[in-house]
């Protein structure tokens, strides 16, 4: 088997794993365990309190002390425990501690698995820009197909989407040992300081204006990315309290409907090397903001029935709002770090996304939706939240452009070994 085709397998392991109960696991919550909507929020924080420092944590560790692959072993059987045990628990405190536990594990994983394919495809001398966006793609597919396997079985509500999850992790972590090697740059560069033994220079990037502002927008476009994980599956099954919408194909199937969004991933990710060379990360970060408020706007007006044109092309638009900042960020970091930090690097940027921004994003959104946008009946009125949201979106794509003043070279994104 080729090196590509090993990532693809990789990436597509990687994302079955999350794609199989991220976005089923608030059907599993109300209908099966019966717990308050508060403390389902509470649950989804888990992934911005794991992403502040273990990404950067687990990236420290690789640069220095232990083959990237063999970590990311690691961390999945570790994270496969985990999520047999969330079956087992019966009280919503505990659910949180396990799941906090599970997040600690997973989300390094993610910026571990781009070290561990850059560095293949460099050893490769393959083309990491061109290359490496046909092997991400499926990982997208990989979450697409977790979540029709969950809903077509009909494990939305069920314990069973856990289990799925789980066996996928010791499959992962069995499969990672055959990767090719990532050893850390201790072994190849032995410089003592005492930055570089922790790993702490990857943080000296903030004192270049070109990444203090993109990290600081990364972070502000993850909340966004976390109010469509948070609510756009609730947004749909709230329809089924409306009794015209009972019946309707996106109230009864509302996991696959919401797929068509990891659908246009797949379509906007081979984009992505066109885009990026030719109109740098500044443009393809502005686009990404534009789309979310497309994403937003059109789930503010949409319906399961008449309206539901305008949900799927919210699902559509969705491929360019993720795509366009989160790979083209780490393509971006890749690009415009010294090899020596690239891992440490590629944790600091998931730090900031699914870290500060999931946070941003959990509380912020938790806040202003109870609080301003539920009636005294518990129902909410998600054209204003929708709207509210498209908002905050359009602000950052209005400022984004005036404080970002890194000039694109197309050189530069084609020298992955500067």
């Amino acid at each position: 088997m080729g090196i590509k085709n090993r990532l693809v397998l990789m990436n597509f392991l990687q994302f079955f794993i999350w794609g199989s109960w991220l976005l089923t696991i608030g059907a599993y919550w109300f209908n099966n365990k019966h717990w308050s909507g508060t403390e389902f929020g509470i649950i989804f924080s888990t992934m911005g309190i794991s992403s502040v420092f273990m990404p950067a944590f687990t990236g420290i560790i690789s640069d220095r002390f232990i083959n990237a692959e063999k970590l990311y072993s690691i961390l999945h059987l570790l994270g496969g425990v985990s999520l047999v045990c969330l079956p087992m628990v019966d009280n919503p405190t505990t659910f949180f501690w396990v799941m906090l536990v599970n997040m600690f594990f997973y989300m390094p994983t993610i910026s571990l698995s781009i070290t561990v394919a850059y560095n293949a495809l460099i050893a490769a001398n393959l083309d990491v820009v061109k290359q490496y966006p046909s092997v991400r793609i499926w990982g997208t597919i990989g979450f697409i197909v977790a979540l029709w396997v969950v809903s077509l079985t009909h494990n939305e509500t069920s314990a069973n989407q856990f289990y799925i999850a789980a066996a996928v992790s010791f499959l992962l972590a069995t499969y990672a040992l055959t990767l090719p090697k990532c050893l850390p740059m201790s072994k190849i560069d032995t410089r003592t300081t005492f930055t570089h033994a922790l790993g702490l220079h990857a943080f000296e990037l903030f004192k270049q204006k070109k990444f203090a502002v993109f990290f600081t927008f990364s972070m502000l476009l993850g909340a966004a990315l976390q109010l469509t994980n948070a609510y756009g599956d609730t947004y749909i099954h709230d329809f089924a309290n409306i009794e015209k919408y009972q019946d309707s194909l996106a109230v009864r199937y509302p996991a696959i409907i919401m797929s068509v969004s990891q659908v246009s991933e797949t379509l906007f990710i081979l984009a992505i090397p066109f885009f990026l060379r030719k109109f740098g990360i500044k443009y393809v970060m502005f686009l990404s903001m534009l789309a979310w408020v497309l994403r937003f706007g059109l789930f503010a007006f949409g319906n399961p029935t008449d309206g539901l044109w305008m949900i799927i092309m919210s699902c559509v638009v969705y491929g360019m709002a993720f795509d366009f900042f989160n790979i083209s960020g780490s393509l971006f970091v890749e690009t415009q770090t010294n090899p020596k930090i690239r891992g440490s690097a590629q944790g600091l940027f998931m730090m900031m996304v699914n870290g500060f921004g999931a946070l941003i994003g959990s509380f912020a959104s938790g806040y202003l939706i109870e609080h301003y946008f539920t009636l005294a009946d518990g129902s909410r009125q998600w054209q204003h939240i929708w709207l509210s949201f498209a908002a905050y979106a359009l602000v950052l794509a209005i400022i984004f452009p005036f404080v970002f003043k890194y000039k694109h070279n197309p050189k530069e994104i084609l020298d992955l070994n500067h």
